[in-house]
């Protein structure tokens, strides 16, 4: 799990990860985080799954094309 969190420290501050598990995933906001940390809501040990992974860089590269959307609407 570290992998993950390490490969997005540069962008974990700018983005609203609620809104990415709700709006991308279908869950609540505190999932994303559990999953993020590597633990679930009873303490045990998880991480995202291989489709939950492709899930998320979707979200981040839809999330990169709106930002680019609008920037270059300025």
């Amino acid at each position: 799990m570290a992998a993950i969190t390490n490969k997005i420290k540069d962008i974990i501050t700018l983005l609203k990860w609620g809104n990415i598990s709700k709006d991308y995933f279908g869950f609540s906001r505190g999932w994303i985080y559990q999953r993020l940390n590597g633990y679930d809501g009873n303490g045990n040990s998880c991480e995202f799954t291989e489709s939950q992974k492709d899930t998320l860089r979707a979200a981040l590269r839809d999330i990169a094309n709106k930002i680019n959307t609008v920037a270059d609407e300025i």
